[in-house]
């Protein structure tokens, strides 16, 4: 009993300790993460990388909390009209961007209406019609059918506000570089494939950063961030091989952060050409890979298998069930559909991009060798990849690739129109397998219009049954992110949205 009671007391003593600490002023804080952003600025960027290095520079209008809640950033407060056709939002004062020029409705109006061009226009177009500066902090979005997922979507980091000087100072063509933000840090550095520097911007409207600068170190290697992290040469690192936690954990010094994902991993068939026009081929390999092994010997059980589109966290989540593992059955419909044994095809994929992503390709390729399929898998640095997806359905020559998408907003809107919408074809969108279907189309365009949460969850549940009978990908699975840092690091945030945020982080 005594010694309980000494534990007792000790942990209370640590606890008040470290509730003691006041965070030091300065330093350098560097952080290694696996691919080069393809993008900074908000009307170009497509991927998490990109996003991470955008919010500690340029802010959003509402914010999504590490808790998963809405809570307001740029703007203060909302409220819809009675007819959910009006959303008024109120914006906080005394903001000013990097630039010096005030944040105010006008800024927003420039920056809204701007991002109608943007890659990720679906977020607020063609439901947005108007967009009003009703006065110098007031904004009124007019809509031309009560759209559900709007609020979540202002949260997304790629509708960020940028300074309206630089937008219109901006040569015709060209893109944002150097993002003009109103966030804590601003821009300092981006040396392409290397790094990306930030310095404190000490004018920031809320709370102020504590370290000077943040680099974001590009290290495509799992093996070589996690040297670098146990040699002091980076503090923080995303993406620890499941196998190395254990390792990385009781190493003094290091610590292991987990956090729940909201991304789904999967490969894509290029839904235009054959013989993945039919059916019967993309279920085949549905069954021909093992997924529930994938999870439990290469991500060593960090995620689970995929049972829908998007992951269980997701609002408009419907589990199906999982396409069992069932090489016999794979071939057999290998062989109705007249696929010859040996039948050659590309699997393009990421490297360092996502967990184990180049060990989960070559899984898949020895998964579909043994039901008679030769994949060559060919991989490329990360903007080139995006680039060389983005191409119309023409140009297109790829079969197959692989993909993450982060379901960021939690609604099921952002994690299937995307990504299966006829409209969202790449290059416009991010539909990048040319997916198409009527009654999918027909199902997603409802729930994006249809305010009661109830009766969204049935057109989704509906939309997620199609796909998956469809076999509209090749399911993998869904993560769970491994991070580490060095234990001289604190206030650092692990986001689930798959960002390590520094905007109250501090150097021992």
């Amino acid at each position: 009993m005594r010694h309980r009671s000494l534990v007792f007391v000790l942990t209370v003593l640590a606890s008040v300790l470290a509730l003691a600490q006041v965070p030091k002023v300065g330093g350098e804080l560097i952080i290694a993460f696996g691919t080069d952003p393809e993008s900074l600025d908000p009307n170009k960027i497509t991927s998490a990388p990109a996003g991470m290095v955008l919010t500690h520079v340029a802010e959003t209008l509402l914010t999504m909390t590490e808790e998963l809640e809405v809570a307001p950033l740029l703007a203060e407060s909302w409220e819809f009209s009675e007819d959910n056709l009006t959303l008024i939002l109120h914006l906080r004062k005394g903001v000013k961007f990097h630039d010096g020029t005030p944040f105010n409705a006008e800024a927003v109006k420039v920056n809204l209406e701007r991002f109608r061009k943007a890659t990720y226009a679906f977020l607020l177009f063609p439901r947005v019609q108007t967009i009003e500066a009703v006065d110098e902090y007031t904004v009124r979005l007019n809509l031309d059918k009560p759209f559900a997922p709007i609020i979540a979507h202002l949260t997304h980091n790629f509708v960020a506000i940028v300074s309206p000087k630089q937008i219109a100072e901006l040569p015709e063509g060209q893109e944002i570089m150097a993002p003009v933000g109103t966030g804590p840090f601003k821009f300092d550095k981006w040396v392409r494939g290397e790094y990306v520097r930030l310095v404190r911007n000490d004018d920031y409207w809320g709370s102020k950063p504590y370290v000077d600068s943040v680099v974001f170190k590009v290290v495509p290697s799992d093996a070589t961030r996690l040297v670098l992290l146990e040699t002091g040469q980076v503090h923080a690192v995303m993406r620890v091989p499941p196998l190395d936690a254990p390792r990385v954990a009781a190493t003094p010094g290091l610590e292991v952060v987990r956090v729940p994902g909201v991304r789904t991993i999967y490969i894509a068939f290029n839904y235009q050409r054959a013989p993945w026009t039919d059916v019967r081929v993309r279920q085949a390999l549905n069954y021909a890979v093992d997924k529930e092994a994938i999870v439990k010997e290469i991500l060593g059980g960090a995620g689970g298998v995929s049972d829908a589109p998007i992951m269980p966290l997701i609002f408009g989540h419907t589990g199906q069930n999982p396409y069992p593992y069932d090489p016999e059955k794979a071939r057999k419909l290998l062989d109705e559909a007249g696929i010859p044994r040996g039948f050659k095809c590309t699997l393009y994929h990421p490297t360092g991009r996502y967990m184990m992503d180049a060990a989960i390709a070559e899984a898949v390729q020895a998964y579909l060798r043994e039901v008679g399929i030769e994949a060559e898998l060919i991989t490329m640095e990360w903007a080139a990849y995006l680039a060389f997806l983005r191409k119309p359905v023409q140009e297109a020559t790829f079969d197959m690739f692989m993909l993450g998408w982060g379901c960021v907003t939690l609604d099921a809107d952002y994690g299937l129109f995307p990504l299966f919408h006829t409209s969202e074809w790449a290059p416009k969108g991010s539909n990048r397998s040319f997916y198409s279907n009527p009654v999918v189309d027909a199902l997603l365009e409802q729930g994006r219009v249809t305010p009661d949460p109830e009766a969204r969850k049935a057109i989704y549940a509906e939309a997620i049954k199609v796909l998956w009978e469809d076999a509209g990908w090749l399911f993998l699975h869904y993560e769970m992110q491994i991070n580490a840092q060095s234990t001289k690091v604190k206030g650092l945030i692990h986001h689930p949205r798959e960002y390590i945020l520094a905007h109250r982080a501090w150097l021992e």
